[in-house]
């Protein structure tokens, strides 16, 4: 599997901690846990602190200190939530939030499977459906047509040059830097995440394929299919290493490799 996912672990029993993070790894290695809370207190603590760093939540619903429905009196909770729990009867309190599943303990690698798949499928529509009401409110409100960035500022040495967008092969980060690759394979350090190129780049000309990859179009030379259903990149001029559009990503990248 290659889902790419922050995620905060709400539970105060730790063998049901080091048992789903057991499952979390296998299921992918590409899931983190950015942290772990046994407390009410300690969790709205993170969440207002650390909250837009994760992706989803799982949660247990018995607390040391109480149920964790409290967590969402005293904080806004805006990722989506798993609850594990061990009691059937809070199902439709736990519905009444941003819950996407609900699994009873002891709970096994399937269930969790079955829930992660399902959160990829939801974050695979959203994407879907946000950018086509983006366009139907583009064509009534008669909006003007967005400016993507198409020059990028580098260094080399003491000197200062622009590469325009057209120039590019791809954007990649590694750790904390983010690289510009042109078409003669020259790397330059340039100040973005990959997330604020997102927001920057023409999105029919550059796609996200993974957490690592931004891709110009026009480079692209192969799309092959590749091992749990994705689907491996090649580009001209070649570049040595694997570049991987992840699982969740796919479906979303035949359609903008489609065009549509």
């Amino acid at each position: 599997m290659s889902l790419s996912l922050n995620v905060l672990i709400i539970e105060d029993e730790t063998p049901a901690v080091e048992k789903l993070e057991r499952y979390l790894h296998k299921y992918s290695p590409d899931i983190r846990v950015a942290g772990v809370c046994d407390s009410v207190r300690d969790a709205v603590a993170w969440l207002k602190e650390k909250q837009e760093s994760i992706g989803l939540i799982f949660m247990d619903i018995q607390l040391k200190d109480g149920l964790s429905f409290n967590i969402f009196r005293e904080t806004e909770v805006k990722k989506p939530v798993i609850f594990i729990t061990a009691y059937n009867e809070y199902a439709l309190d736990a519905f009444k939030v941003n819950s996407i599943d609900y699994l009873l303990k002891p709970v096994t690698f399937t269930d969790l499977s079955t829930s992660l798949h399902k959160l990829e499928t939801l974050r695979e529509q959203l994407v879907i459906r946000e950018d086509k009401l983006e366009k139907i409110s583009a064509l009534t409100t008669g909006t003007s047509v967005k400016e993507f960035k198409n020059r990028f500022m580098v260094k080399v040495g003491d000197h200062i040059r622009s590469i325009t967008a057209d120039q590019v092969l791809f954007f990649f980060a590694d750790g904390r830097d983010v690289y510009l690759v042109t078409l003669q394979l020259r790397k330059f350090i340039i100040d973005f995440t990959l997330e604020s190129l997102e927001e920057v780049l023409d999105p029919k000309v550059f796609f996200r394929v993974n957490r690592t990859y931004i891709l110009n179009i026009h480079p692209i030379q192969d799309v092959v299919m590749y091992s749990n259903s994705r689907l491996k990149i090649s580009t001209q001029p070649a570049w040595d290493k694997e570049i991987i559009v992840s699982r969740e990503k796919v479906g979303a990248f035949k359609e903008w490799f489609d065009g549509r």
